[in-house]
């Protein structure tokens, strides 16, 4: 090497002005069965009923196909919609077969997979072969108010029953309710006041912070139909078998025993399951002799479908039964309306 070349370079260290990367545990990755027990209340229980049942079909189609569930590829996702409108499942439960799909790839790490435009473009031309095989998505059937009044005089005030399903008919419609709201209420929940009721939901679908709001219930114009009337008498009538607090609506079984007394209705259970107010609307609609097959979403459904049949803005409507202004779903109810009400051809002189 001469004095004109360069010195070859020597090895340079940088070490990191930062502490060294923490050196972790298992510990550090492990959460509590309380902690694991919070996420999983985080979802609704119908919620999260219906995802783990969608998610399991999904998983054994896989194992019986040979293919990887998780991480499922696209091809894999979009095979198992073909899959599902073969077998003639509805549009919707497809659609959440699909959302279910991707939801558990994301609690597990794998975010936005599979991907699905595929398998929403196939959704999209089975909408079309299912439309027109003349099948249509199950809707429910909107509780006017006279189907309601008709439901309501089947139900005998001298008993236990007759008293409760009164007051769950007319609370639920008055306040536009989702039935998880409805039977997730407590005494303490439905106040009295000048007016009427005032009714605090704790937690509901659109409102998964349970940040809570209160819903404002009038007076009836008419004592048999006043959502008050019948909910000062069901509270009464808990009242006298001490049970003056906890939960509003409860089960009572074949020899009049309450939810909550000693040996009182249910297995341990002293409130009404969503699935039990479903049941007594139904029932309440075969004693009065109606037609169709009732629901207790037809409660909500009818409330809504009303108010705007009476002329109340839709804004107001949607702040009654706690819907986004722009709802799908409450726009629907609004059209059940419309279809008459703005009929072009009603003033047609044929």
């Amino acid at each position: 090497m001469t004095d004109l070349e360069p010195a070859p370079l020597s090895p340079i260290v940088v070490r990191p002005t930062a502490p060294a990367p923490v050196a972790y545990s298992d510990v550090d990755f492990t959460i509590s069965a309380r902690t694991a027990q919070r996420l999983i209340n985080s979802t609704a229980e119908n919620t999260r009923i219906a995802y783990d049942r969608a998610w399991k079909d999904f998983r054994e189609w896989c194992e019986a196909e040979g293919r990887v569930h998780l991480p499922a590829t696209a091809q894999t996702l979009t095979e198992y919609v073909d899959h599902m409108c073969e077998c003639g499942s509805a549009p919707n439960t497809i659609a959440q077969a699909i959302a279910t799909v991707r939801s558990k790839h994301a609690d597990h790490g794998h975010q936005d997979e599979p991907d699905s435009r595929q398998p929403l473009k196939a959704l999209k031309d089975y909408r079309k072969e299912w439309a027109d095989g003349g099948n249509r998505e199950k809707q429910a059937t909107p509780i006017m108010v006279d189907a309601l009044r008709a439901m309501v005089a089947t139900c005998d005030l001298s008993t236990l029953q007759g008293a409760r399903d009164r007051a769950l008919l007319l609370l639920g419609f008055n306040m536009m309710a989702r039935r998880s709201e409805l039977v997730g209420l407590d005494q303490g929940d439905v106040v009295e006041s000048s007016n009427g009721l005032t009714v605090y939901v704790k937690r509901s679908k659109t409102d998964q912070e349970a940040r809570g709001i209160t819903v404002a219930i009038p007076r009836g114009k008419h004592p048999e139909t006043c959502a008050v009337e019948a909910i000062n008498a069901w509270k009464a009538r808990l009242a006298e078998r001490g049970l003056a607090d906890g939960p509003l609506f409860r089960p009572i079984d074949r020899h009049g025993r309450v939810g909550g007394e000693p040996d009182g209705a249910g297995k341990g259970g002293v409130r009404l399951t969503g699935k039990s107010a479903c049941d007594i609307v139904r029932r309440r609609g075969i004693l009065a002799g109606l037609p169709e097959k009732y629901t207790s979403h037809g409660l909500r459904a009818g409330s809504a479908s009303t108010a705007y049949a009476a002329g109340v803005p839709i804004a107001e409507i949607a702040k009654q039964g706690r819907w986004n202004p722009n709802s799908p779903v409450l726009l629907r109810y609004i059209r059940f309306v419309d279809q008459w009400k703005n009929n072009p051809m009603k003033d047609i002189d044929l």
